[in-house]
């Protein structure tokens, strides 16, 4: 009898495991459970090409591609439950699918603030899915002063592309820097500084405490400063959280929310749980014999599930250290992170013209991340020196 897997999550990490569970030869069932009534598509251009209007489709494969290579679709349906005891998984129009592999790749939500789960506010605004980007992109063009609350990956990309689409912005992070979670204050400070040359108005240091509302329609916002500002379109982008909810009390382990939470995995993706596997952004992964951490990184997806496959189907799983990438489109500039800037205690700038710069973070005195605005091969030839640092950071097993 042909094995069953079913994948929980159309995103890039559901249809990259698909695609290899495939290209590895497997001739089993497939199935792909997706809470978006479309194709799997590719989500860093929402916040860039598509919001500002420059493409209008970023689905990966055609309907065609999943007749061809057999994977059913389920689309516009979520998981509610799973009883892994006896393999069943239950979706929300009430189709109870049995499994022998499951792969948990349902990725996050938006964290919101200022109770806005209560219900939405007109102009308010959160960017995680097509349709989200749908209404803001259709927002733009009546609005005049945005503001963004959130200085991460993704709210500095739509402070760019609502710069280009000629609004005034104010960007809030109550970080000391934008993208210092990631990047450091050091290196922030010089992401800050590119967008204070754009016009943008960086408030740094400060939260949001209270949405400013007239007419039941968004005006603006108070700040933790005492300030207010005025606003007609608004963005919260102040994170995400795996979505795991549906996993209540399905014995399947779930890591701390306080450090992160996701599903546990180890290095290739099993759950301690019978034939419960996870990757991508929900995924709490162990990494390089340390402890489990979730990493949101486009290119994690497609390195993570050539693992899973093979390790699923009993072949043979690459080994060695990955070092992670990144990369995000911010005007003219394309920044690249390139290792793992956590716990660096030393950050060098090498290059820095004022706008494009080049840093490099330390642990220890070894060089585990490179971190390039406008710098690609200046980044990129760091790569093999992270790899051999990478393997000797390794611990003995």
């Amino acid at each position: 009898m042909q094995r069953a897997i079913v994948i929980v999550g159309a995103g890039l990490a559901g249809l990259r495991v698909a695609e290899e569970l495939r290209r590895a030869g497997f001739t089993g069932e497939v199935v792909l459970v997706g809470d978006e009534d479309r194709l799997p598509y590719d989500r860093p251009p929402l916040s860039k090409q598509f919001v500002r209007g420059e493409v209008d489709d970023t689905t990966f494969k055609p309907a065609e591609f999943f007749a061809e290579q057999d994977i059913r679709l389920r689309l516009g349906v979520t998981a509610t439950a799973l009883d892994s005891a006896a393999r069943r998984l239950t979706l929300s129009d009430g189709e109870v699918l049995g499994y022998d592999d499951l792969i948990i790749a349902t990725g996050l939500r938006p964290r919101l603030i200022l109770g806005l789960a209560e219900g939405p506010i007109p102009g308010v605004h959160v960017l995680r899915k097509y349709d989200d980007a749908a209404r803001l992109r259709a927002a733009i063009p009546a609005a005049t002063r945005a503001l963004i609350v959130g200085a991460g990956f993704i709210g500095c990309e739509l402070t760019a592309s609502f710069r280009a689409a000629g609004l005034d912005v104010v960007l809030v992070e109550p970080q000391p820097e934008p993208l210092a979670a990631a990047l450091g204050e050091q290196v922030g400070a010089l992401v800050a500084r590119m967008h204070r040359a754009e016009g943008v108005d960086v408030r740094a240091g400060v939260g949001v405490t209270e949405l400013i509302t007239e007419g039941g329609a968004v005006r603006g916002a108070r700040l933790s400063d005492g300030e207010t500002v005025d606003a007609d379109l608004v963005v919260v982008g102040v994170g995400s959280v795996p979505a795991t909810d549906w996993l209540t009390d399905s014995g399947v382990p779930l890591a701390d929310p306080r450090s992160g939470g996701g599903v546990l995995a180890d290095a290739v993706g099993r759950s301690t749980t019978e034939g419960v596997w996870a990757l991508g952004d929900v995924a709490a992964w162990q990494h390089d014999g340390g402890p489990h951490r979730r990493i949101e990184h486009w290119t994690n997806a497609g390195e993570q599930a050539r693992l899973l496959a093979a390790a699923l189907l009993g072949g043979e799983v690459p080994a060695g250290p990955r070092v992670p990438y990144v990369w995000s489109d911010q005007y003219d500039v394309k920044i690249q992170v390139l290792g793992s800037t956590r716990g660096a205690d030393e950050v060098r700038i090498i290059e820095d013209d004022g706008r494009k710069f080049l840093a490099h973070y330390f642990v220890d005195g070894v060089l585990t991340a490179v971190v390039g605005a406008g710098r690609p091969a200046q980044v990129m030839k760091t790569r093999a020196q992270l790899v051999e640092n990478a393997k000797a950071a390794v611990p003995v097993r």
